[in-house]
């Protein structure tokens, strides 16, 4: 089945800022008064990602840049240091798009793990480096955890829910040529 509308990659770039938008919202809505309770996944690092191996032409980096930055200063998290992290993680996994578009989920899973469990890694590393107060260390693993765990289930939403399927060899990138 050919991409036959032009309009789509832009639509589905708006579906895809709509949707961080919305994760923005909820995590700055006051659920929990109290100190501790739930932990939950890094729903805007799992979608971008698992949209990158997807349909990379859907969310171009300059997009997620802003996005990531975006949330980065909306919780408050030290700028630019979990967004740039993050979109390393994206543009590799837009990168190995074309190898895991044959390879099984547990392949892509993988993948993905891995990425989430750097990025995370990554993040406690260069603040500790830059001696920057840091979140506890359990929930800071257990967030990862949890993501990784999460990540096939953004997968099924993604694929049954929001239509972004993975690029077959037939469907036509934006410039006409086989993706």
């Amino acid at each position: 089945m050919s991409e036959l509308n032009p309009a789509r990659p832009w639509t589905m770039r708006i579906a895809f800022t709509t949707l961080v938008m919305v994760i923005l919202f909820f995590h700055m809505l006051p659920l929990q008064t109290a100190t501790g309770g739930w932990i939950w996944p890094d729903f805007i690092l799992a979608f971008a990602l698992a949209w990158s191996v997807r349909r990379p032409d859907y969310v171009p980096l300059a997009l997620l840049a802003v996005l990531f930055l975006l949330a980065d200063l909306l919780l408050q998290r030290p700028p630019g240091l979990w967004a740039v992290l993050a979109l390393v993680a994206c543009a590799q996994m837009q990168h190995q798009a074309r190898a895991l578009r044959d390879a099984s989920l547990a392949t892509e899973m993988m993948s993905a793990a891995a990425w989430i469990v750097g990025v995370g890694v990554g993040y406690r590393v260069v603040l500790a480096i830059l001696l920057v107060d840091m979140p506890a260390l359990a929930p800071a693993l257990l967030q990862v955890v949890i993501t990784v765990i999460a990540y096939p289930a953004v997968v099924a939403i993604t694929h049954l829910f929001m239509g972004v399927r993975k690029a077959t060899p037939h469907d036509l990138g934006a410039t006409g040529v086989r993706t």
